[in-house]
């Protein structure tokens, strides 16, 4: 492509975006569907602005890229082990289910089995952009839902690497092997024996891996000595795009390379510099990527089989919509929960695009199939938006009993405390504050919560805490306190900077869900941080030392000083939050410094309750022989 040519396409793209996507967010359609219609649009298939979009593709799906890698650096053990249910539970079960039924709708219409497998498998993939866009938008990523629905497109994501293994295995034809058609271009393995290609597969895994582990953390360390800040962000995007490279170059999706690596640096003490140096890339990349599939949206196919293609669209999103919210009630999520999250996983995905070329490569689906299922997928991408707007209409929004968020008027006079929040925490602390005749202002963000509390006769508004005006009118700017006990963690850490930041009068006590939680509420200046496992951690503790036989004096006694010292601990820690290392060694420190004093108190304790005993039993028999 000349030059000029490739400035004329980015010209009528990035335009393309610009118009349309602030007209679809206003509209209420949504970013992503902002930039489908604009790309379909300017497509080959209606003005035909930019020809075929493919030059772009290539350059757009760095976007998705990106986005793998950076959902790789999120993929830490304790990530994994904290979310299993929700990855290896709901997503292995919600994979098996998609592909089992969609499978068998396949297998009914008359193709062989194996393709009915293989299309299975692959249809039940979910586009992770679309889905993590429009939860984000909706202000849905945090929470039940985000976490299941980030959860299953984990799972799909890791998937991936067997299913490279394993779908050429269903191969039904026999003719020659048509060109590479991965969509990443030609592999340098293309003509080579299959075993070769499955060892240069795993050859490239093992190099990121192994690459990852021991070569790029001296190589940043090196790079982050020069304090140069355009340097690191250039190194960051020189190792997405090698690893992307290398993927390519065997076959592999640039994709799943980057989140491989990703998945390799998440305990490196370089994570939150490089998220932070890559983000900027995605949003504009990822919408260039949607933009694109717009673009390739084959009108023409659809054209001239309307009624099959729609209906294998409608028949793709209405199973995946069956199969997930099955699974998510057979996970004892609710039904509307459940529901919501099959809602925003009804599509096909960046790699069902990436896996339709693999198996027409390995000859396991025809050209036509491939075709046809390409069609679908991008069509099904293209209504996610469109059937997730009609669910937040009809469904999510729907308020029918519900509060009005403007049904009550914040009273007169000062409050002396603000609760964000007004869930199972918030409740406990707001009674505490009330019960000694302190006026406080609630204010919640759920519609439904509201509804049901205020049945219990509480005076809870509606609204978003994290709004300066609504926070203003609620007492802010004479309020002593502000109690902070919602359950979005970006959102409380947002909301502690926006209250210190503006209203200074206000003690901020914030409610942190973990000790990383309070490390950032730290940060943006909350002046107590109360971790809501802590205390009953410590009482269920407790509980436990007097069980094996510790008097109630030592059982406290321990309790106070562990309370202290992690408390100590946690503020003396917070400026070296973030280096990874130094912060570990700290740790370690500082639990052998708390071991030995733990135990010389208990010593000196256990010798004065010898002590006493002793004396008591002294005057005892002193009592008796007098």
């Amino acid at each position: 492509m000349h030059a000029d040519t490739l400035l004329i396409q980015a010209l009528v793209y990035l335009t393309a975006g610009v118009v349309s996507v602030p007209i679809a967010k206003r509209l209420g359609l949504g970013s992503v569907l902002g930039y489908l219609i604009a790309g379909a649009l300017v497509g080959p298939f209606v003005l035909d602005l930019v020809g075929e979009p493919g030059d772009v593709m290539a350059f757009a799906e760095f976007g998705v890229v990106i986005l793998l890698f950076l959902i790789g650096l999120e993929v830490r053990p304790a990530l994994l082990w904290e979310m299993r249910t929700s990855i290896f539970g709901l997503g292995m079960a919600q994979m098996l289910a998609s592909a089992a039924l969609m499978g068998a709708v396949v297998l009914l219409l008359g193709a062989d089995w194996r393709v009915a497998l293989a299309a299975g498998l692959i249809l039940a993939m979910s586009s992770t952009a679309i889905v993590l866009q429009s939860l984000e938008e909706k202000g849905l990523r945090q929470g039940p839902i985000g976490q299941s629905a980030f959860g299953v497109l984990l799972f799909q994501d890791l998937a991936v690497i067997p299913l490279f293994a394993f779908l050429p295995l269903l191969a039904v034809g026999s003719g020659p092997v048509v060109a590479e058609a991965s969509g990443h271009g030609a592999s340098v393995l293309a003509g080579q024996p299959e075993w070769v290609r499955i060892l240069a597969t795993f050859g490239a895994v093992a190099g990121v891996v192994i690459g990852g582990r021991y070569l790029t953390r001296p190589m940043f360390r090196f790079i982050a000595a020069a304090r140069l800040r355009e340097i690191f962000t250039a190194s960051a995007l020189l190792l997405v795009v090698a690893v992307a490279a290398l993927m390519e170059l065997v076959g592999l999706s640039p994709a799943l390379g980057a989140f491989l690596a990703g998945v390799v640096l998440a305990e490196s003490e370089f994570r939150r510099e490089l998220e932070t140096d890559i983000e900027p890339f995605r949003g504009l990349l990822l919408g260039l990527f949607f933009i694109s599939v717009g673009a390739g949206l084959n009108f023409g196919l659809v054209a001239a089989e309307p009624v099959l293609i729609v209906s294998l669209t409608l028949g793709l999103m209405v199973a995946k919509f069956v199969a997930m919210w099955a699974v998510g009630l057979a996970f004892r999520r609710s039904r509307r929960d459940a529901a919501t999250i099959a809602v925003s996983l009804a599509q096909g995905g960046e790699f069902a695009f990436v896996l339709i070329g693999f198996v027409l490569t390995a000859r396991v689906l025809s050209a036509e199939e491939a075709a046809l299922a390409t069609a679908v997928v991008a069509l099904s991408m293209a209504l996610t938006p469109v059937a997730f707007a009609l669910y937040e209409k009809l469904v999510l929004n729907r308020t029918g009993n519900l509060a009005e968020p403007e049904a009550l008027p914040f009273a007169d006079g000062a409050p002396d405390a603000i609760v964000a929040g007004f869930g199972r925490f918030g409740q406990i602390a707001t009674r505490l504050l009330t019960a000694n005749d302190f006026k406080v202002t609630m204010l919640e963000s759920s519609i439904e919560q509201i509804d049901l509390i205020r049945r219990f006769g509480w005076q809870v508004h509606y609204g978003d805490a994290s709004r300066l005006d609504l926070l203003r009118a609620a007492g802010a700017d004479k309020a002593k306190l502000l109690l902070i006990a919602i359950d979005d963690k970006d959102k409380a850490v947002d909301l502690a900077k926006a209250a210190t930041e503006y209203f200074p009068n206000l003690t901020v006590i914030a409610r942190a869900f973990d000790r990383r939680h309070a490390y950032e509420l730290i940060r943006v200046g909350a002046d107590e941080i109360e971790r809501e496992t802590f205390e009953s951690a410590l009482a269920f503790g407790k509980k436990a030392l007097l069980r094996l036989g510790l008097s109630e004096r030592r059982a406290a006694k321990a309790a106070s000083l562990f309370r202290d010292h992690d408390k100590a601990l946690l503020k003396r820690l917070a400026p070296v939050y973030g280096e990874e290392e130094r912060y570990i060694m700290a740790v370690r420190d500082s639990r052998d410094t708390m071991e030995k004093l733990l135990a010389a108190e208990m010593r000196r304790l256990r010798k004065e309750e010898a002590e006493e005993a002793d004396n008591d039993a002294a005057a005892a028999r002193r009592l008796e022989a007098g």
